[in-house]
């Protein structure tokens, strides 16, 4: 049976979600919009790896980019990509019970969010 569009919309969706630093990308954007020099200092990666990421996050439609005087802003196009993510912490915190230390890190890690 082959995939609906919508179906495939939703992979694509999910498939750009699926790298780690795309991830925190978006939990950083959750508190405000940045620069590409601001989430490179706050995730301590290097400029072409932020831009490669922050590419395939805005062709999906996931986040918006507004050139602000030199530089260009970044910011969610949904709120509700907070709400998912902080789903997502549940689902693992509901998962990782038996992992005591990937749940203390799952943990400390929504304290910071």
């Amino acid at each position: 049976m082959l995939a609906t569009p919508l179906q495939m919309f939703k992979a694509q969706f999910f498939r750009a979600l699926a790298h780690p630093v795309r991830i925190r990308i978006l939990e950083t954007l959750v508190k405000g919009d940045r620069s590409v020099q601001e989430l490179q200092e706050a995730l301590g990666l290097e400029q072409p790896v932020v831009s490669q990421q922050l590419a395939v996050l805005r062709n999906q439609g996931i986040v918006t980019s507004e050139k602000q005087g030199l530089s260009v802003r970044y910011a969610l196009r949904d709120t509700a990509v907070e709400e998912l993510l902080t789903v997502a912490r549940r689902i693992f915190d509901n998962h990782l019970v038996d992992r005591g230390g990937m749940l203390k890190e799952l943990r400390r890690e929504s304290k910071r969010a």
